[in-house]
């Protein structure tokens, strides 16, 4: 299949973020020199829609208003049955096996978890979606190895249950994962689109967190479009 043809397969992305001495910081860590998309570049925890994600139980329900917005703009193409709970579950799962961090509450388990989910069901929580903020969309431009429709979540630290400095259960897909101060990420290693999010993540902050709208570079089609997720 050549790249042109790449299939556009639903991600989510979770902006981790909590005060720090330098103002606000984001968790972020850098990809393998081998990975076949983003090799080396700094990003936040993130991945592909799973199948399983699709039958995640929640601990608490995304904000109506987030599940509103996820909802606009459907792509063709995307994972039968795909719904604002899926990628809420695919960004908490993406978070913990990146990063050990466990966006969840205490809860026991309804039935039995799937792999993915065995270690957060046996330490008594379950993923817990209140906290997202659904903050920024794109989709991966036509030429590349790899294409996504990826939801940006903001989500903050308070959120998290344990130690946000403990990352002794991530899985390694990440390297050097470290809280970064908001104002000196752009000195480290980006993707374009990652530049553009914290931009973005930047002036919500400086507005209290208010999210008027949520922005959508949209690459499913031969002509990019801008558009704006109200």
């Amino acid at each position: 299949m050549s790249d042109e043809n790449q299939p556009i397969r639903d991600a989510a992305t979770v902006i981790l973020a909590r005060d720090g001495k330098e103002g606000p910081e984001v968790l972020m860590g850098q990809r393998g020199a081998k990975a076949a998309f983003m090799p080396n570049k700094f990003v936040f925890p993130g991945g592909g829609v799973d199948a399983e994600d699709r039958t995640v139980p929640l601990a608490t329900p995304l904000s109506p208003v987030c599940t509103r917005r996820l909802g606009e703009f459907p792509q063709p193409g995307a994972l039968p049955g795909l719904t604002a709970e899926t990628l809420a579950a695919t960004a908490i799962r993406e978070l913990w096996e990146e990063t050990g961090l466990a966006l969840a509450r205490p809860a026991p388990w309804p039935g039995e978890p799937t792999a993915d989910w065995t270690e957060m069901a046996a330490r008594g929580l379950m993923p817990d979606a209140s906290p997202l903020q659904y903050v920024f969309r794109a989709i991966t431009p036509p030429g590349r190895t790899r294409r996504f429709d990826a939801r940006f979540f903001l989500a903050d630290v308070t959120g998290v249950a344990g130690d946000p400095d403990d990352f002794s259960f991530a899985q390694d897909e990440l390297a050097h994962l470290q809280w970064v101060p908001l104002r000196r990420a752009r000195g480290f290693d980006l993707p374009f689109i990652t530049e553009v999010v914290i931009a973005e993540v930047a002036r919500q902050m400086e507005r209290g967190g208010q999210i008027e709208s949520v922005p959508f570079f949209d690459n499913s089609g031969p002509i990019p479009a801008f558009r704006r997720i109200a």
